[in-house]
């Protein structure tokens, strides 16, 4: 029976946000599809045998496969779901069109579009995902506005990278490496993924502003959500009472400027982190695969549901918080598929943009290569994220304590 609930508590919110993101992804793909007039065979939500299928009036068949790890969009005369076929898969796809439907159908087919509505349509599932947070981040901050924790020192850790700094107690932080900023969350994401990297921070200190410089250092640190995380540390303790937090109510322009603001600056995070990580200045060993974001909407949901006193309002914490964390992960995939590797969105805009400088398209052989590589890139990034996950999991200290 404990591990039934352990299993439901992983797998449902894992399933549940998961769901949502792949399907307002592929969703960007197949409006904008439509709206460019091109000819759909499927919407499937996961891989393989389908669980539940249907057509739609349109033609389209609508599937969810057992296997909900992703999705995809096939638009019709697609042979693969990569959208790559070959220049003899695409001559005869022509001759049995206008054999079968005429000359004039050929532009409701996705490979004979012109370049710019092929750009747009694949450009459109990041796109979605990115507005997804934007939605989710504008919509929370209408209904609940938010609690706002200036960062105000109240300690300085001794021998600390601030304390080296100059650092001192009442010191209010305003700007952290050269951004204004408010709140105590905005500081903690920037030193987080800083370590070893000289910051400048502004300080409002006795009426006067004073521009300090420190290198946050790495340290290991247990986190509610994601487990152990090694991650960047000042040693500055902020002022929490309870009269130093401020609610801050939005209207709709302000709540929605303030979920671009939050989309952006996940954005920023994660493309400055993915920068240092292919310089080789800090570790891989963060990257999590299925089992690591699903050990995070299991503990994100618990402390949502923690101390409500009816199981409506445990309930109503948990979808919060995993609503917040359906932003997040949004914004992760929409930048992860702008990747230029070809089996992903980034990979075709990179051939389209080839083909826009070039007047003529990748060859076909450098094309399906391409492919290949890019699917055992994913592939092989997918096994490590996934070997992280079972480290972090201490899976193979289980093992070895049954066999010891």
């Amino acid at each position: 029976m404990q591990f039934l609930q352990n299993a439901l508590l992983y797998v449902v919110p894992f399933l549940l946000v998961l769901g949502m993101v792949v399907t307002v992804h592929e969703l960007g793909h197949f409006l904008a599809a439509r709206w460019l007039g091109t000819k759909i065979d499927r919407f499937s939500i996961g891989f393989g045998r389908a669980l539940a299928s249907w057509r739609d009036r349109h033609g389209v068949e609508w599937r969810v496969g057992w296997m909900p790890l992703g999705g995809y969009v096939r638009f019709a005369g697609d042979e693969n779901m990569a959208s790559i076929p070959d220049a003899e898969d695409l001559a005869a796809m022509r001759r049995e069109v206008v054999k079968r439907e005429g000359e004039g159908s050929l532009s409701q087919y996705f490979h004979f579009k012109p370049l710019w509505q092929r750009a747009i349509i694949v450009a459109a599932g990041p796109a979605a995902n990115f507005l997804l947070a934007i939605a989710i981040f504008a919509a929370l901050l209408m209904s609940f506005g938010e609690l706002v924790l200036p960062f105000r020192v109240a300690q300085v850790t001794p021998n600390s990278p601030a304390a080296v700094a100059g650092f001192r107690p009442g010191d209010l932080i305003v700007e952290a490496n050269g951004r204004a900023v408010r709140r105590f969350d905005e500081v903690q994401q920037l030193v987080r993924v800083r370590a070893e990297v000289p910051t400048s921070f502004v300080v409002e200190r006795g009426g006067a502003r004073v521009t300090l410089v420190a290198t946050p250092r790495w340290e290991v640190q247990k986190d509610a959500v994601a487990g152990e995380q090694r991650v960047g540390v000042l040693g500055l303790i902020p002022a929490q009472r309870a009269e130093d937090f401020q609610r801050v109510r939005y209207g709709p322009v302000q709540a929605v400027a303030g979920g671009v603001q939050r989309t952006w600056s996940t954005l920023e995070t994660s493309v400055y982190y993915l920068g240092r990580m292919v310089t080789g200045q800090v570790g891989a060993d963060q990257l999590r695969g299925p089992l690591g974001i699903a050990s995070v909407t299991k503990n994100v949901a618990e402390l949502g549901a923690e101390g409500a006193p009816s199981v409506g309002q445990m309930v109503i914490g948990a979808s919060l918080n995993l609503i917040q964390l359906a932003a997040l992960i949004s914004v992760s995939i929409g930048f992860m598929n702008l990747l230029p590797v070809p089996v992903l969105d980034g990979g075709h805009l990179m051939f389209y943009a080839y083909e826009a400088v070039a007047r003529r398209p990748l060859a076909a052989k450098v094309q399906a290569a391409g492919y290949r590589v890019g699917l055992a890139l994913v592939l092989g990034l997918m096994l490590f994220a996934t070997w992280n996950d079972l480290q972090r999991l201490r899976v193979f200290n289980l093992f070895g304590g049954l066999f010891s």
